[in-house]
């Protein structure tokens, strides 16, 4: 029995657990869309490694196939980002999904990195560090082993030196309206850096349309993948970017 191949790779966010993505994955599958989420190492696969961009970057590489369609959200956006500016003939179509990849000097970001530098004392105090992380908006940090905490500086950091304008694969970004993570300006940003790509907005999408709206993103990407798997990827450049 041969083992079917997948019509979409999907790279996950910064989360420790593929769960919240069980609903929009099972329409996937009644809809006859086959999909393989990879795991990514460190986070929904056990690793004590801190990583850099290019580490993610060529894992990506190794786990999906030449010629393939994928997908990523969030940090996971990043990984393929990264991957297709070095290697542009990797994928045959690019789908991101709420992604990160756009450097911004913001809020959060700085209270990252001076946690990076601070290290130890505020775990000495387990209230208060829950609650300076609730505040500040950093609890994707707090909750990260050291491994990762370093790692998440680094993928922050990596924005710097993406060259988004290289990636030449056909892109199509989707994006949620109520996104206050990675916000509607992030994905113009991509979009007006990109050569060749589409990009559309949700109106009740939040940051993880998977848990926000899994029917409505399930429905997006069986339309979506269905549609790039029936026509060849010089028949999908379209003569002027696509905003919906």
């Amino acid at each position: 029995m041969t083992k079917e191949t997948p019509d979409l790779y999907i790279i996950h966010g910064w989360t420790y657990t593929v769960e919240p993505w069980n609903r929009t994955l099972a329409i996937m599958k009644e809809n006859g869309i086959n999909v393989k989420m990879l795991h990514v190492p460190g986070l929904t696969e056990p690793s004590k490694k801190v990583y850099e961009i290019e580490d993610y970057a060529k894992w990506a590489d190794e786990n999906i196939p030449d010629g393939a369609i994928a997908l990523g959200h969030s940090n996971g956006g990043r990984i393929l980002l990264n991957l297709c500016s070095n290697k542009p003939g990797k994928l045959k179509y690019l789908i991101l999904l709420d992604s990160a990849g756009i450097y911004e000097v913001t809020y959060k970001k700085r209270m990252i990195e001076k946690l990076a530098k601070m290290g130890r004392p505020l775990k000495k105090i387990p209230v208060v560090n829950k609650a300076f992380h609730k505040f500040t908006g950093t609890t994707d940090y707090s909750k990260a082993p050291e491994n990762m905490k370093k790692t998440l500086v680094n993928m922050l950091e990596s924005d710097k030196n993406l060259k988004i304008e290289n990636v030449a694969t056909k892109t199509f970004i989707l994006w949620g309206k109520k996104d206050t993570t990675t916000p509607p300006r992030q994905a113009t940003a991509i979009y007006e850096k990109l050569p060749n790509a589409e990009l559309k907005f949700y109106a009740n999408w939040t940051h993880a349309p998977y848990i926000s709206d899994p029917e409505g993103l399930a429905k997006a990407l069986t339309k979506l993948v269905e549609k790039l798997k029936r026509i060849e990827p010089s028949k999908a450049l379209p003569q002027e970017k696509e905003n919906a």
